[in-house]
């Protein structure tokens, strides 16, 4: 072998051998996530039909910072996503969620109801929505279940490499099956839900990595310290108006959920809030 073929032969060994050392969780480690912004409710549900590919393509365009969608079991034990316990108010069809196969969700128009430019959108799975997504941005995945749907998703999450930007938003019992599947999943502490201080010390002795503050016209700043000097990033549930979306922000809020997402990023920017730039792969 002359001088030339033997180091075209190193060459591509090296090669090959940083191509094989290269993991995945390398490239998550380098993305910097939102510390706060706006949290798109279901997608950008005000304007395109709630948990569709749709929705949650809209509000990644608009540049949202966070998102919400819910997951369901199907009757075959598929992760499907949508809302109600039912398909009667979001598709053509009616039902229990729990009782019809994904081949049978598949068939349902999800989107007309919304309007007709909608027409022909299906209930995606969860893995289709994961597709999708940018690797830069939260997914609050709020379980529409307990121990069975928890450990199917944590399995998903895991597989599909979305642990660092992934949390389900759940009850207790559901995540301490997420955790026996893999401890380093994210929880946001959904039981006994509140915007009182009783939730906030129960979600920090349960060490959650997430908090959803539900109801009142405010958060209490002094409340949102307390979260934040134990590690814990603050969503809320629900707002819609610009003064209240700002004054949660001024309160220590880094992520409230809204439907009108187009108008309350516009609070966002008002805040100093960059906008999403998504990184894909």
């Amino acid at each position: 072998m002359n001088s030339k073929s033997l180091l075209a032969k190193i060459f591509s060994v090296v090669l090959l051998t940083g191509c094989s050392s290269f993991r995945p969780s390398d490239f998550n480690a380098e993305l910097h996530m939102p510390k706060n912004g706006v949290c798109a409710h279901r997608g950008a549900s005000d304007s395109h039909p709630e948990n569709t590919i749709s929705a949650f393509r809209e509000a990644i365009r608009l540049g949202v910072q966070m998102i919400e969608l819910d997951v369901a079991l199907s009757k075959d034990g598929k992760l499907v996503i949508i809302h109600d316990y039912t398909v009667d108010r979001t598709t053509n069809g009616s039902g229990r969620v729990k009782e019809l196969t994904l081949a049978e969700l598949k068939k349902l128009d999800a989107g007309s109801w919304k309007g007709s430019r909608f027409k022909g959108e299906l209930i995606p799975t969860l893995k289709e929505v994961l597709e999708i997504m940018p690797y830069n941005i939260w997914l609050n995945i709020h379980l529409k279940g307990d121990v069975e749907l928890a450990e199917k998703a944590t399995h998903l999450i895991v597989s599909e490499n979305r642990l660092h930007q992934s949390f389900l938003a759940c009850g207790l019992s559901a995540a301490k099956a997420a955790k026996k599947i893999d401890q380093r999943v994210k929880i946001c502490n959904m039981h006994r839900q509140a915007n009182a201080l009783k939730y906030i010390n129960e979600t920090i002795q349960l060490n959650s990595d997430f908090i959803q503050l539900l109801g009142g016209e405010s958060v209490d700043p002094v409340h949102t310290r307390l979260l934040k000097k134990n590690n814990i990033r603050i969503n809320y549930c629900c707002a819609n108006d610009a003064i209240k979306v700002g004054r949660l922000f001024d309160s220590g809020v880094e992520f409230p959920l809204v439907d009108q997402v187009s108008r309350m990023l516009k609070v966002a920017d008002k805040n100093g809030i960059p906008r999403l730039n998504p990184i894909y792969r």
